[in-house]
């Protein structure tokens, strides 16, 4: 969709015509919204709390999801599985080298990026469903290894503990503490992905996935960039899988499975391959399914009492399924795109017709 910007705004440079937040009350508007979410903890309960927590860890690995498969066109199922690789080596570089949790971070990011290389490989010979196989090798790959290698070091199928981050002295063993280190991620996660979608790496991403016979052609290398793409996807889980170990204070091989990779692409489609709000909206509403689940769960079980255990576990990828099947025959383009018809329809008011 063309951008439609309001009568009489105009561009008189570059920088003005790229700029995303181009009017003041833009910028308080923002304001506003980061004081609300950062000052969360102090009004809202810990449930809400929590949820935050999740969604905003589903939107980070959601972010690395979209430039592999909604720029790049790449589709993957190993997404939940580099998340895995995160959390085991920010744990283990915090549980036995003693490292700060500032520091296993990133290192837990870039070696969740250099296993994504690995089961990048694939996509330089195969695309579509043979991807598809390719990645999902690693969803069972990357468990097995962490149940049979090492167990000494990796405690098999038990998995390991995870110490609660430490920074400045300051503890975030709650909720409402932990909530502070998500959304500082998210946020810098966000600007990140951002910027690599207005890059020149965004745009050779984009050439690749609407035809890489012609990209090729037009001097990008499919080689370097289907690479890089695997690696900053896998670098984002990598970030979402530390976070969420020491959330839980505890991870092992089934702690993120091939049903969350799962999730993760339904997440995308919802929310809208090939934007940046796409992640956002899409872990949002998945999100708030598996709530609105969990809390009908007593309502279902009452209401079947003979089955109340399978009716229960039933509701969860029944609702999920029930929106993406809805997405896909309604608003295949997702709730980002949903997102610029409304702001076109605002901005050409009173003529929208």
């Amino acid at each position: 969709m063309a951008l439609l910007r309001p009568a009489g705004e105009y561009d008189a440079s570059y920088p003005r015509d790229m700029a995303t937040i181009r009017q003041p009350w833009q910028w308080g508007l923002l304001f506003a919204f980061l004081v609300t979410l950062f000052t969360l903890p102090f009004s809202a309960s810990q449930g809400v709390v929590a949820l935050v927590n999740r969604i905003g860890i589903a939107i980070i690995a959601v972010q690395g999801l979209s430039i592999l498969t909604g720029y790049t066109g790449q589709i993957s199922l190993g997404q939940a599985a580099f998340m895995t690789t995160g959390g085991y080596i920010s744990a283990l570089l915090v549980n036995r080298l003693g490292w700060s949790f500032l520091l296993a971070l990133p290192t837990a990011a870039l070696g969740a990026g250099i296993v994504g290389l690995v089961f990048g490989l694939p996509s330089l010979r195969v695309k579509g469903f043979y991807l598809v196989m390719a990645t999902l090798a690693a969803q069972f790959i990357i468990p097995w290894f962490t149940r049979n290698a090492f167990p000494q070091v990796l405690n098999g199928a038990q998995g390991l503990n995870v110490e609660v981050p430490v920074l400045f002295g300051v503890e975030f063993n709650t909720p409402q503490r932990y909530l502070y280190l998500t959304l500082t991620v998210l946020v810098l996660s966000t600007l990140g992905a951002y910027n690599v979608s207005r890059s020149r790496l965004g745009r050779a991403f984009i050439a690749i996935r609407d035809n890489d016979l012609a990209a090729e052609l037009l001097g990008v290398d499919p080689f370097r960039y289907k690479l890089q793409a695997f690696f900053l996807a896998a670098v984002y889980a990598g970030l979402a899988g530390a976070l969420a170990a020491h959330q839980l204070r505890h991870i092992n091989s089934e702690t993120f499975n091939l049903i969350d990779s799962i999730l993760f692409l339904g997440m995308l489609v919802i929310g809208g391959l090939g934007s940046n709000l796409g992640p956002v909206f899409g872990a949002i509403v998945v999100q708030l399914l598996i709530e609105a689940a969990t809390l009908l769960g007593p309502v279902v079980a009452a209401a079947f009492p003979y089955s109340a255990a399978g009716a229960v576990q039933a509701l969860r990828p029944l609702f999920f399924g029930l929106a993406v099947m809805l997405f896909l025959i309604f608003e295949p383009r997702g709730l980002a795109y949903r997102w610029q018809v409304l702001k076109a329809a605002w901005r050409l008011r009173p003529f929208s017709h």
